[in-house]
């Protein structure tokens, strides 16, 4: 049974390009991490500015390795940010689930 986690942020007006643009760049880092099945960055067309960072893993010790990894670490600390920019999402929470029934 795999384990998704969404992660929910709050992107202020303006700040979704930078975002999704800190994705870009760290893409590959998550991918090569042991347990790792999917992920997506979906943004929200309308009423929201909310955006889901989807990830599933086989388990959620699988899970659990990569947030405590170096590559987690790296990626979250903000070294990748230009000088005096910002987090692009000023809100996070996690939300996870574990996968009963797929098509």
């Amino acid at each position: 049974m795999s384990y998704v986690v969404i992660n929910v942020l709050t992107v202020p007006g303006g700040r979704g390009d930078v975002l999704e643009q800190r994705f870009t760049n760290r893409a590959g880092m998550v991918e090569n991490s042991s347990g790792f099945e999917h992920f997506e960055l979906l943004r929200p067309v309308e009423g929201t500015d909310q955006y889901l960072v989807y990830t599933r893993w086989k388990t959620k010790e699988d899970f659990d390795a990569w947030q405590s990894s170096q590559a987690f670490q790296s990626g979250h600390k903000g070294a990748s940010r230009p000088t005096g920019d910002g987090p692009a999402a000023t809100g996070s929470s996690i939300w996870a689930f574990e996968v009963v029934t797929e098509a």
